[in-house]
């Protein structure tokens, strides 16, 4: 497929829509995305509009992608964001007008369940944006994170390449959003290691297809927003896992199929996610989460040992479920240089 096309980007002063093309958790916890409609108005000077679902929990496919369409439509809406994630905005897919969309390309912006947005976007043509949610990153308690900040904001504002930088610190635990107490501080973070590269011997340049493991294999399953795999051949292919916290083995069975299906041998470069590695039904301590991430990479390097050998791959990538967070562009110009250790994406 042609590479596909940037959408327009907002300025500061503009309107941007806000959906729950997922879950309406708006609804159910208020604290956390006030704050974050409170960030995008003052620190980032947006006006956010809201739509029929947007705080409305239990939704129809069809009225969710009413909204959808609503958003994408309206040209006063310069940029369009997730509220949250959820599970089920695979079946809000088939209820989308592609021609719709495709006429009026804009920014949309989300991760977790929104990789089936993102990716159905991307097959439509139009380049859209791995991370940013309402509720978490900017309805992050106590601050913004600086680098989830920047990036972000170079993602919203700006066009051109942008180089991703290792966190020196991460964090995984969160406070229930249902106790005010939760928002007096920012979450703690413990030092982070940096990226761990393998293979890092050349230098790899391509359009980007990827998202959240979990949802991609839904995806596959039900064979949507996905193109014969050839169409994907050299290109950089990210991922992450939720705070569902899928067990290794279950990450290497995904792959495989991936593998038996030919997709992961298109890729020669794998930009992997830092495993979220703590939920509040699986609240892991430092060694353990420790543990959990080395054993979820080496499943990983199972696999790709397996279907793609001589793929590059970088680890503990703060894309996704992590915190911070840096915004990956879904169908945008990734260069990942192994020699220089250093990754980079286009805006």
């Amino acid at each position: 497929m042609t590479a596909p096309r940037y959408p327009a980007k907002p300025r500061p002063g503009d309107r941007i829509a806000v959906l729950s093309a997922s879950a309406g958790l708006p609804a159910l916890f208020p604290q956390p995305y006030e704050l974050g409609l409170r960030r995008l108005r003052d620190e980032f000077g947006l006006t956010p509009v809201e739509y029929p679902t947007t705080r409305k929990m239990g939704a129809t496919a069809e009225e969710r992608a009413a909204d959808i369409h609503a958003a994408f439509a309206d040209p006063g809406i310069k940029a369009v964001i997730a509220s949250i994630g959820g599970d089920d905005q695979l079946t809000v897919l088939p209820h989308l007008d592609a021609g719709l969309l495709r006429a009026n390309p804009k920014p949309f912006f989300g991760y977790s369940d929104n990789t089936n947005l993102l990716l159905y976007l991307r097959e439509l043509g139009m380049v859209a944006y791995h991370g940013g949610s309402v509720m978490v990153e900017l309805g992050r308690p106590g601050a913004l994170n600086p680098l989830t900040a920047r990036s972000l904001r170079a993602a919203l504002f700006t066009s051109g390449e942008y180089e991703l930088a290792p966190a020196d610190a991460s964090g995984d635990v969160n406070g229930p959003w249902d106790d005010s107490r939760t928002f007096d501080a920012e979450p703690e973070l413990e030092p982070a290691s940096g990226w761990t590269w393998h293979n890092g011997d050349r230098v790899v340049e391509g359009v980007s297809w990827g998202g959240n493991l979990e949802i991609i294999s839904w995806m596959l399953m039900a064979d949507r927003a996905v193109r014969p795999v050839e169409e994907y051949a050299g290109g950089v292919l990210f991922l992450e896992t939720s705070e569902d916290m899928p067990r290794a083995q279950d990450v290497y069975w995904i792959l495989r199929a991936m593998g038996e299906r030919g997709l992961l041998r298109q890729f020669p470069a794998l930009l992997m996610g830092r495993a979220k590695s703590w939920s509040f039904e699986k609240r892991l301590g430092v060694e353990e989460r420790e543990h959990y991430r080395r054993e979820q990479r080496a499943a990983v390097l199972r696999a790709l040992g397996e279907y793609a050998p001589e793929a590059m791959a970088v680890f503990d990538v703060d894309l996704g479920h992590t915190d911070p967070q840096v915004v990956i562009p879904v169908g945008g110009r990734v260069r990942v240089d192994g020699p220089a250790r250093r990754v980079f994406v286009t805006y």
